[in-house]
């Protein structure tokens, strides 16, 4: 599948036939007929609408007559949350989940959903706006694991939480000023939550979470990569299951 797509007509075709598009980038002030047509298509599906300078479309064009429209199509199918906790409740083990709090870097999500397969958790949910999709770059830093693990995107992360939390699910997020996560009881129903690459984990996705987990810091920086924070995390969580399990 095509990852960008430029041209009015092409990128109306794009919704009119299905596609999934993470994101369209309109010239800033064009309000014509056919871009009005296509606005109106990517807010039927919710998809992030980005108007943009000329300048930035020339920058993101790829075959130089984007025509004033641009859109970047996922390279994969999304998964659901429904179908995430289906394949849990398949295998017969409690849920674990993977939230992503508008990550932008696509190397970050690629290696993040690698480390969800391998770690055992059931999917990826990540936001619609201001996150990276499952582009081609994510895809390759994958390793393959985005063949086999399902990641579902969501208007809302808060939300989203809240509603996981009603089927039982408990939710930790990364954050410096968390309790150490050693101490932490992770062994149950559990939604991991790792922040933006700068800024962490938002006020209101924090305070949406049961508990706020750190990691252990010896260096003279004061945080980890996001992809490296999810790895980290993510086999404490392993870790405790296994110790569970074993007794």
């Amino acid at each position: 599948m095509s990852e960008q797509i430029e041209g009015r007509n092409a990128v109306l075709e794009a919704f009119r036939s299905g596609k999934c598009v993470d994101k369209l980038f309109i010239l800033d002030g064009c309000q014509d007929g056919p871009v009005r047509t296509i606005a109106r298509e990517a807010r039927k599906t919710d998809t992030s609408i980005n108007y943009v300078s000329k300048e930035r479309l020339d920058q993101l064009s790829e075959t130089r007559a984007h025509q004033g429209v641009i859109a970047q199509v996922a390279a994969y199918e999304y998964s659901t949350v429904d179908e995430i906790l289906a394949r849990a409740e398949e295998k017969g083990e409690a849920p674990f989940l993977i939230l992503l709090d508008n990550v932008e870097d696509p190397h970050n999500l690629g290696a993040i959903i690698r480390t969800a397969n391998l770690a055992g958790a059931h999917g990826v949910i990540i936001p619609k706006r201001r996150a990276v999709g499952l582009t081609s770059t994510v895809a390759k830093t994958s390793a393959g694991a985005i063949n086999y693990t399902p990641v579902a995107k969501v208007t809302n992360i808060v939300r989203t939480i809240e509603e996981l939390k009603e089927k039982g699910i408990w939710f930790v997020c990364a954050d410096m000023g968390g309790e150490i996560m050693y101490d932490l009881d992770l062994t149950g129903p559990m939604g991991l939550v790792i922040g933006n690459e700068g800024e962490g984990v938002s006020r209101l996705v924090r305070e949406a979470c049961d508990f706020t987990a750190s990691i252990p810091m010896k260096g003279d920086i004061d945080s980890l990569n996001a992809s490296v924070a999810a790895g980290v995390l993510a086999y404490e969580i392993v870790r405790q299951r296994l110790v569970k399990s074993s007794k």
